[in-house]
């Protein structure tokens, strides 16, 4: 069912007329002893957005509470998705209106006694408190736009008949739960971590052989598989000159290690399809041992850059075609 267009008149039974006068002088009478209690030095702590109510809780946490800020309960079961669907989007909308209502959750099967006070007729089942008064919002997952249409009729209600308005919250202030301490490392994680500092430290050598150490014991580890390729990479190109490297390239096109190089300083310097088509091309002019040698070169240079990366997924298809 969607929320209805709801002007709230005639929702707060007789009794609310006098319990509006009441609200407002509870109110003023809390908001000065949380001033009072600042002014001596010691702070209540903020109050949540969003809490568990229970049968036992009830009173002070709904009925009390009511005359300070609107008071938002949906009623939720385990088994009802829709139900879950819709705490939710309530709590995110109780964040965004910063304490102009506070969000009270109640699980049905826990809280026979609050099911049927309320007369729920199945859930999700949303009501409202103000001053002690309960009304009815709505039932069923409805779109975010009716709720928050609403979540503002029942804020300007509480506000023009009963002088309750809320505190103003800041969700980001809640204390956030004691961190858990760190799991420790495992010898893997250690030896890839050190890996990684030894790349980028510079030290190639020392970088090849801890991957190559994380890989005898892991050798689907996709990490230290990429961390690999890239320092043997670089170790390849490393002192080499570029410009006599292409030039040998581009006067001995049947040079196998001449395009491998060049290939290799074409992908450090980010030429990644000039590389990628200068080896596809070698494997379709070699043969035997030196085609196998260029397309195991490529499929490394794959492994850098990444296999989802559209450049590599051209040049598979393009390697395809000149082997089959």
């Amino acid at each position: 069912m969607q929320p209805r267009n709801m002007s709230m008149s005639g929702v707060v039974d007789l009794a609310a007329v006098k319990a509006a006068g009441e609200a407002k002088a509870k109110a003023e009478q809390a908001r000065a002893q949380r001033q009072e209690a600042g002014a001596g030095g010691a702070s209540a702590p903020a109050s949540p957005l969003v809490i568990e109510v229970s049968e036992a809780t009830f009173e002070s946490d709904v009925l009390q509470r009511s005359t300070e800020v609107p008071i938002v309960i949906s009623f939720w079961a385990e088994q009802a998705e829709q139900s879950k669907q819709l705490n939710a989007v309530l709590e995110r909308l109780a964040a965004e209106y910063r304490g102009r209502f506070v969000l009270a959750t109640a699980e049905v099967y826990a809280n026979q006694l609050l099911f049927q006070q309320f007369q729920v007729q199945g859930v999700p089942a949303v009501f409202a408190v103000i001053a002690g008064q309960a009304m009815p919002l709505f039932q069923g997952l409805a779109p975010e736009d009716q709720i928050t249409e609403v979540l503002d009729q029942l804020v300007a209600v509480a506000e023009q008949r009963f002088g309750i308005v809320g505190e103003e919250v800041d969700p980001g202030a809640a204390p956030e739960p004691a961190a858990q301490p760190p799991r420790p490392a495992t010898p893997q994680e250690l030896a890839l971590s050190a890996a990684h500092d030894a790349l980028d430290a510079g030290d190639l050598s020392g970088a090849v052989q801890a991957y190559r150490n994380v890989l005898a014991d892991e050798p689907a580890n996709a990490e230290a598989k990429l961390g690999l390729a890239q320092a043997e990479l670089l170790s390849r190109v490393q002192g080499v000159d570029a410009g006599a490297a292409r030039q040998a390239a581009a006067d001995a096109p049947g040079d196998v290690q001449a395009q491998l190089t060049a290939a290799d300083l074409d992908l450090v310097g980010g030429h990644v399809e000039d590389a990628f088509g200068r080896l596809v091309d070698t494997v379709r002019r070699t043969a035997g041992d030196d085609r196998d040698t260029v397309r195991l070169r490529l499929l490394e240079l794959f492994e850098v850059v990444g296999p989802d990366d559209p450049r590599v997924v051209s040049a598979r298809t393009a390697l395809a075609r000149v082997l089959f």
